[in-house]
């Protein structure tokens, strides 16, 4: 494994990560309001440690809390995110109402929480690690990316000690060529992955890749799961964490199952 085990990152210390996906839905935050302050938020005082979301940056280089390319889906204006200067980002409202956070005002507006980062362009690289190191926050972290280049660069500018997510190459090598795990060099900590790969539908997540990754020293956390069978199923089959929209299913499941960590 080139890079540390996961038991060396604070990240990965509760026996099972419920992550709410964009900050996920609560009684006081719908889907509407996904990727926002008041989402990430509501899904804190819902007891969830662990929010998960993306960053873009703007033309001005700005370090923006968002999912999508383009503004168009969730707010009331338009635009390419990489097109357009921060001042005029500001004034779009996801859901009609709450303004786009900048990755620097969730980690000030909620010190004790853990966020996994979905690193979406390139030009997010500096500023991200830039971000993590002003804040201190390289145990509240933890970095992946679907761009193999872009978590490559990350892993290099950050010298590993930030956590990182399996790229989708390791993914797919690993889930997919069962005689090349013993072997095959592990950069990140945490697979993050789809139980089908999304284009081809194979199956990716099995039994044996999950005991191959804990052999290795990495945790497998499973996107984005929203019903209880399935999030019974992945339970059983032994992964690590679950990502999904559902927090109050997962919550649910979690406390039954006596594995919820969560603070409240």
């Amino acid at each position: 494994m080139l890079g540390r085990p996961a038991n060396d990152f604070a990240y990965f210390d509760a026996p099972f990560t419920a992550l709410a996906h964009r900050g996920g839905i609560t009684e006081h935050a719908p889907i509407e309001v996904e990727n926002s302050l008041r989402g990430f938020r509501a899904a804190w005082e819902f007891g969830f440690t662990h929010l998960e979301t993306d960053v873009h940056t703007t033309a001005d280089g700005v370090l923006v809390a968002f999912h999508d390319e383009v503004l168009d889906r969730v707010t009331d204006a338009s635009g390419r995110l990489a097109d357009l200067p921060w001042a005029e980002v500001q004034g779009a409202r996801i859901g009609g109402s709450e303004p786009i956070p900048r990755l620097d005002d969730l980690l000030d507006a909620l010190p004790a929480a853990r966020f996994n980062i979905d690193l979406k362009s390139p030009s997010a690289v500096e500023p991200l690690a830039a971000t993590i190191e002003r804040h201190g926050a390289q145990e509240r972290v933890c970095v992946g990316s679907f761009h193999v280049a872009s978590i490559t660069a990350f892993r290099k500018r950050t010298g590993g000690r930030v956590a990182t997510a399996a790229s989708p190459t390791e993914v797919a090598v690993f889930s997919l060529l069962p005689g090349v795990r013993s072997r095959w060099p592990l950069a990140g900590q945490a697979f993050q992955m789809p139980e089908r790969h999304p284009r081809t539908g194979l199956r990716l997540l099995t039994r044996g890749m999950v005991d191959a990754a804990h052999r290795r020293g990495a945790v497998v956390h499973v996107w984005t799961i929203n019903d209880r069978p399935t999030m019974e199923r992945l339970i059983d089959l032994g992964v690590d964490g679950i990502v999904s929209d559902d927090l109050a299913t997962l919550k649910a499941v979690l406390v039954e199952r006596d594995l919820w960590e969560g603070h409240a």
